[in-house]
């Protein structure tokens, strides 16, 4: 039997549940992970730097993505922050999106949060808001070609926030992003990661 991957859809490994806590300056959360996907035992250092770096989700931000929402941090903490938004939660990992409704449901968001496989998000949604720690061991082609199919599905004024380990080809990523007319903005490093924000293909980069 092959080795189970997060990023597979159906991860081949018994499940055994397990309560991860999600611990910001802002709040703390008691969410539920298993086996079989991304960070399973505990909130990834990559993950938990997003969060605490990003920029802060504001009013603008009606319509947010979580790219590879896994067992659902970003999502969770996304519903907290902003109240009136509605989050699409997208994985290809049915284990995943099984956790990622569950725990929203349990900060009491089941209402604005959506959990989909990529080919269920209807091709007219649009995001003003897109937080990941995308999938960087699919591979090189795999990975853009995510990225291309989500990033060129941003408002006119929506944004990206990318969190990438810089041994694993952060910089390389910003600069194929740039050459594909994203703009792009390198902002916190630390730990070994970099956050990248993104704008839409064309857009003018902001002074």
């Amino acid at each position: 039997m092959a080795p189970a991957h997060y990023f597979d859809h159906d991860p081949n490994v018994g499940s055994s549940p397990t309560s991860v806590e999600v611990n910001l300056p802002d709040l703390a959360l008691q969410l539920t992970s298993d086996r079989g996907v991304f960070s399973a035992a505990s909130l990834d250092a990559g993950t938990k730097l997003l969060l605490l770096e990003a920029p802060p989700l504001s009013d603008s931000d009606a319509t947010i993505l979580d790219l590879g929402c896994g067992w659902g941090p970003i999502t969770c903490v996304a519903a907290r922050r902003a109240p009136e938004a509605r989050i699409w939660a997208v994985d290809v990992n049915q284990r995943a999106r099984d956790l990622t409704a569950a725990n929203a449901a349990s900060v009491g968001a089941a209402d604005r949060v959506r959990v989909a496989a990529p080919d269920d998000v209807p091709r007219d949604v649009r995001f003003d808001r897109i937080l990941s720690n995308p999938p960087i061991r699919v591979g090189k082609a795999a990975l853009h070609s995510l990225l291309e199919l989500w990033l060129d599905r941003l408002t006119p004024t929506g944004v990206a926030h990318l969190v990438v380990q810089r041994h694993l080809g952060s910089d390389s990523l910003a600069k194929w992003l740039e050459g594909e007319r994203f703009t792009v903005d390198r902002l916190k490093s630390r730990a070994g990661y970099r956050i990248l924000e993104i704008g839409p293909r064309g857009r003018e980069p902001q002074p």
